[in-house]
């Protein structure tokens, strides 16, 4: 992939998540500029000299950062990865309360130095921050979304790959819904090749898929954070990746479909909070795919991962 010329992707946050979104879009060459951003001086200096150190076998990309907003200046793209931690114990609306005033407070600085940038955020819970950042900032909603279940809808693909016995490229298949406890796969919508999942004969002379595992995939797919922090304390590398792809989509004007999170307005008679859809991916922002079609339990679905978010994010207000 050839990286655009002097396109530059500021990424705010320096620990496990932000460290990997800079590593994985130096790797893959993601944007000509990487910068990273974070208020602990020290330990984003000895991040920034750790990644610069193998720029020899990086490609043409080159690391600045610091402690200063001012080294995400003329970013085109922005990933937000910065915020607090979920402690044992702490209720996602407690996180969210204390990730909005980190929000708030930064949203304003990071405009200033990059007024005209795409605002992606990671950091957790995507969707209500999401949100209130565009709130707060008056942006228009394609121009501030969140990485959403980009991931989640990776983690699943590659399930279904593994027991159909195809690449994952040839599994065409979505979460939607809330980045977390209520998002769900688009069933009525998956296929492999061109053909429905129900209806697939595995290569391997396993039986066909069943509803019921259709099920337990779908609960796999959503608890797979969890066995990973439980594991290793955080989910750094997966969420590194599939946000550099993410910033690719912007920089490149690919339009390439994503189920990424933005503020949605009457999509399916949903509005005012921020839900991952497919949606267009280009240098614009994201735009939802309003024509995309929803099984009747479906459409349920997302009406409760709709009131959920709502909940939190007038709990903040």
């Amino acid at each position: 992939m050839s990286v655009i010329e002097n396109s530059k992707l500021t990424v705010v946050g320096a620990g496990a998540v932000g460290s990997s979104v800079a590593y994985a879009a130096l790797i893959r060459g993601s944007a000509r500029h990487v910068a990273l951003y974070d208020i602990a001086a020290e330990k984003t200096e000895a991040e920034v000299l750790d990644l610069a150190h193998g720029a020899q076998f990086t490609g043409s990309s080159d690391i600045i950062g610091g402690a200063d907003i001012s080294v995400a200046k003329g970013s085109h793209v922005v990933v937000i990865t910065a915020g607090a931690k979920q402690r044992p114990g702490q209720t996602r609306i407690e996180l969210a309360g204390v990730n909005a005033g980190i929000l708030k407070t930064m949203m304003p600085q990071l405009l200033d130095v990059a007024p005209d940038a795409v605002f992606v955020i990671v950091t957790n819970p995507c969707d209500v921050l999401t949100v209130l950042a565009q709130e707060s900032t008056g942006l228009p909603p394609e121009r501030i979304f969140a990485s959403g279940t980009v991931l989640d809808t990776s983690r699943l693909r590659w399930k279904i790959a593994q027991r159909a016995g195809v690449s994952i490229a040839s599994v065409h298949a979505y979460i939607v819904g809330e980045h977390g406890d209520t998002e769900f796969p688009l069933w009525s919508h998956t296929t492999i090749g061109t053909v429905p999942i129900l209806d697939w004969v595995p290569l391997d002379g396993q039986p066909k898929f069943t509803v019921e595992e259709l099920d337990q995939i779908a609960v796999d797919v959503r608890d797979a954070a969890y066995k990973v922090i439980q594991g290793k304390g955080a989910t750094n590398y997966a969420i590194g990746l599939s946000s550099a792809r993410i910033v690719e989509a912007i920089l490149q004007d690919e339009h390439a479909v994503m189920p990424v999170s933005t503020v949605l307005d009457d999509f399916h008679g949903v509005s005012g909070v921020a839900l991952s859809v497919p949606s267009v991916v280009s240098s614009r922002g994201a735009a939802p795919i309003r024509e995309t079609s929803f099984a009747a339990n479906e459409l349920e679905l997302l009406q409760h991962s709709a009131g959920a978010l709502r909940e939190v994010a007038d709990s903040l207000r």
